[in-house]
């Protein structure tokens, strides 16, 4: 064969590839766009002010979702406080401080594979864990370790995937100058790298947000009409911590709870806490990518 015919099949091939890959692309993206607009039209007239303000109901005219986005909201929080500063940190030490041997490349593909393991083995592990070892019980406290560990390999990897882009002349400049290692990192690799750092916060938290199996296997309850204690009390010293052993529900379950029933009103209840569901998550991922874009337009080297 000669040598413009082979360049002729390489391009023919490249074609047919960019355009069987359009087409998928197309397709993918009109299924999603349909079932959002579907979820849209079918949910939409139901959201209103009662509806974020009210309870759960067995009528659905009256039911809405107050103690399941309370529930999210308090559940994401734990989970940050947990998983943020271990998954930098971590993160930090694997790629700046820990030695390049072969313990360290065997926690850097157990890191990896705890990324891709199913949502539910971390509600199995944190069911016998958290529940049944230390007696923590079906509360906020274990629901958002539980996420916690389900988001910490991600934020772990993203953190060290930020670090690496940072260019090797950044580190040098600062070490010419008398800096130490940990200044080094403080005022330099940080700084650069933070975008990426918060966005792949930003993209694991939401991911939590949308989690179900782990919530359901560690007692999440499926109807909540209360809230969780408010954390602020009237008597010293005005902060409470007892929030974090009530009981809970997120948007999730509750979504579960109403498209299970028959009656096409809980169906409408479902599509419109599926959309305020949606919302968040679109949100969360609009500000990682505002964040970055931010973070790269004032860092450039």
């Amino acid at each position: 064969m000669s040598t413009n015919n082979l360049i002729q099949k390489i391009k023919l091939q490249d074609l047919i590839f960019r355009f069987a890959g359009l087409i998928v692309l197309i397709f993918s993206f009109s299924v999603l766009l349909t079932l959002i607009i579907d979820m849209f039209k079918t949910g939409y007239p139901r959201i209103n002010e009662m509806f974020f303000i009210s309870f759960p109901s067995r009528f659905p005219e009256k039911a809405g979702i107050l103690s399941a986005w309370v529930g999210s909201l308090a559940i994401v929080l734990v989970t940050s406080f947990m998983a943020i500063p271990l998954g930098v940190a971590t993160g930090i030490y694997l790629e700046e401080y820990a030695k390049k041997n072969w313990i360290s490349k065997l926690i850097e593909l157990n890191i990896l594979n705890l990324a891709g393991i199913p949502s539910i083995i971390y509600g199995i592990m944190a069911l016998s864990m958290f529940v049944y070892q230390f007696k923590m019980g079906q509360s906020i406290m274990t629901a958002g370790m539980t996420l916690g560990l389900l988001v910490l390999p991600i934020i772990i990897v993203t953190t060290r995937e930020a670090i690496r882009t940072i260019p090797s002349h950044i580190r040098e400049a600062s070490y010419s100058v008398g800096a130490t290692k940990w200044q080094t990192i403080q005022y330099h690799i940080l700084p650069y790298s933070f975008g990426g750092i918060m966005t792949g916060v930003v993209i694991a938290l939401s991911r939590a947000i949308g989690e179900t199996a782990p919530l359901i296997t560690v007692g999440a309850l499926a109807f909540i009409a209360f809230l969780p204690t408010a954390p602020i009390s009237t008597v010293a010293p005005y902060v409470s911590l007892q929030w974090l052993s009530d009981p809970y529900t997120v948007m999730p379950i509750q979504m579960f709870n109403w498209i299970s029933r028959p009656q096409e009103e809980f169906h409408v209840n479902a599509a419109a806490t599926g959309i305020v569901l949606l919302s968040m998550t679109l949100i969360l991922n609009i500000a990682a990518i505002l964040i970055r874009y931010r973070f790269r337009k004032k860092y450039r080297w």
